[in-house]
């Protein structure tokens, strides 16, 4: 008996047993148009049906691309960062595009320069930049020419950006507050100048203004538990404030360390609610409320609209919405009377 074949699917079985030509199983692969609903789904069955992995090394000799996507970092340690740089390899493996990644430790230019001029020797066919310093994105756009190109911050402007949109989150951590009944409600942002801490910023005093409530003077952390902890405190004993939310968990955990120094209890005597819902966020004593964004969204949309703007197809840019909530847990509880 002969040995059944082991080798890997190619496009051509695929187009065989699809009962279409090359041409049609490759514009599924990429995404365009030119065929029936019916058509695609069914070139898409076969595919999976066996297993085929298109040849990246062929696709890039065929289209002179090197299809592969430059993305520049910061904090990639932390959980924003770090999952957005996730999302974005997984949904760029699926196109059949490879990342590659260079992490900046500062936003100097000399930096962010020296982090592009490597990536472009690489001969990457567009750029995502995870900047979240507005002045980082015209320096990108100067060194990038006209390459294609975009950054998960939102500019509030002309930049080509995909961007998950802030304030909604900010909005529910501090409608969730007022809806509890607080009335002195104190915001720890992040760091200054960073576009989402901003828009954060905007959606407290947005919830406080609709409520009719006095705006606390911000506090801003450097994005670290000892931060937070550092803050809390030097400001809880000082401000007449029965709830604070939290520019991001980890400097929300600082915060609850610091009330339980300062005997305060979390939540009868100050609730706190965070943002990024990190996985220690549930474990943190007590649990912590917070607000979670889907990276995975955020990833998909970068990659769908860099892989367009490469291959010359038209997409949309703007804010994701939509893709953002509350999960309410034990830090968070009506004041006290």
């Amino acid at each position: 008996m002969e040995a059944e074949s082991t080798r890997p699917a190619s496009i051509r079985d695929v187009a065989a047993r699809a009962g279409v030509s090359r041409q049609t199983v490759s514009r599924v692969l990429n995404g365009l148009p030119g065929m029936t609903d019916a058509t695609a789904e069914r070139v898409r069955k076969v595919i999976d049906e066996l297993d085929y992995r298109p040849n990246r090394a062929a696709r890039i000799l065929a289209s002179s691309r090197h299809r592969t996507i430059g993305l520049i970092t910061t904090a990639a340690t932390m959980f924003g960062p770090a999952s957005i740089k996730e999302a974005i390899e997984r949904a760029a493996r699926a196109q059949g595009y490879a990342i590659t990644a260079v992490t900046v430790l500062s936003e100097a230019e000399d930096e962010i320069a020296e982090a592009l001029d490597e990536l472009m020797v690489h001969g990457v066919d567009g750029m995502i930049v995870i900047a979240p310093q507005e002045r980082t994105w015209p320096l990108i756009q100067r060194r990038l020419g006209g390459k294609p190109s975009l950054t998960l911050q939102w500019q509030g402007g002309p930049a080509n950006t995909v961007a998950l949109e802030q304030r909604e989150g900010a909005l529910l951590a501090v409608r969730h507050l007022i809806g509890l009944g607080h009335r002195r409600i104190l915001h720890l942002a992040g760091p200054l100048h960073w576009a989402e801490v901003e828009q954060r910023v905007e959606g407290y005093r947005q919830a406080l203004d609709e409520a009719g409530l006095e705006q606390l003077p911000v506090e801003h952390g450097d994005w670290s538990a000892d931060s937070g902890y550092a803050i809390g405190l030097r400001v809880l004993p000082a401000r007449d404030a029965t709830a604070v939310f939290v520019s991001n968990d980890q400097m929300a955990i600082g915060l609850l360390h610091a009330a339980h120094e300062l005997g305060m209890d979390v939540p009868r005597e100050l609730s706190v609610v965070g943002f990024d819902d990190i996985p220690e966020a549930r474990h943190a004593t007590p649990p912590l409320t917070s607000v979670r964004q889907e990276f995975a969204a955020l990833g998909d949309a970068a990659i769908t609209r860099i892989v367009a703007l490469i291959e010359g197809r038209p997409a949309p840019a703007g804010e994701i919405t939509d893709q953002t909530t509350l999960h309410v847990r034990e830090s968070t509880a009506p004041p006290r009377v």
